[in-house]
């Protein structure tokens, strides 16, 4: 599956610490496996539990994910 990032998901990853950004980017390139649930209230929008990082995600095509924000759990809802 192709994966593409919105502009405010790139913004967060720049300026993660490396331990952190290589732990979500290797998360990312397992999409859609791991702790992966559907977001309720949101119509189509699924989220990615990383430690205490969210990654808010969705499939605009068959084969693409869009990897729409990045933030910690307090803030990711």
């Amino acid at each position: 599956m192709r994966k593409s990032y919105s502009k405010n998901a790139v913004k967060v990853i720049e300026k993660l610490d490396k331990p952190t950004k290589q732990r979500i980017k290797a998360s990312i390139e397992g999409l859609p496996d791991g702790d992966v649930k559907k977001l309720k209230g949101f119509d189509g929008l699924y989220r990615l539990r990383i430690g205490s990082w969210r990654i808010i995600f969705s499939f605009p095509n068959k084969d693409e994910i869009l990897i729409e924000d990045i933030d910690p759990r307090g803030d990711a809802y």
